[in-house]
């Protein structure tokens, strides 16, 4: 069964640091794309980042130079990580991972569980 289980979520004070987690399971599908999403209280879905098959990574204009994505491949496995330092309180939020599989002649998107993050001033 293919699975994503992320973790890694906590609370820390202004200008701490976190890393996230997201694990790729049951997958023989080497190199995937994969990423993570944040919901704070009450805002939209934001897209944090992504890293690309080929480890091309994107972030957004809100985390960039802060935030490092990174992601290890093993023949069964692949793991991303999401590097969070000089976090803000408006980084709080619950962090959805995501990675897209090959499925039915196309790709799927499996989703992680969700981890919070809450960042106090």
């Amino acid at each position: 069964q293919v699975q994503l289980v992320e973790s890694g979520g906590d609370s820390v004070q202004t200008g701490g640091s976190l890393r996230l987690s997201c694990q790729l399971r049951g997958s023989i599908f080497r190199f995937p794309h994969m990423g993570w999403y944040r919901q704070g209280s009450g805002k939209g879905r934001e897209l944090v980042a992504f890293i690309s098959r080929d480890a091309t990574t994107n972030y957004s204009a809100s985390v960039k130079g802060r935030f490092t994505i990174s992601r290890e491949d093993d023949k069964d496995k692949s793991t991303a990580y999401l590097d969070m330092t000089s976090l803000k309180p408006e980084d709080t939020g619950v962090y959805y991972c995501y990675a897209d599989v090959p499925s039915d002649g196309g790709e799927s998107r499996l989703w992680g569980q969700g981890t919070q993050v809450t960042v106090s001033s």
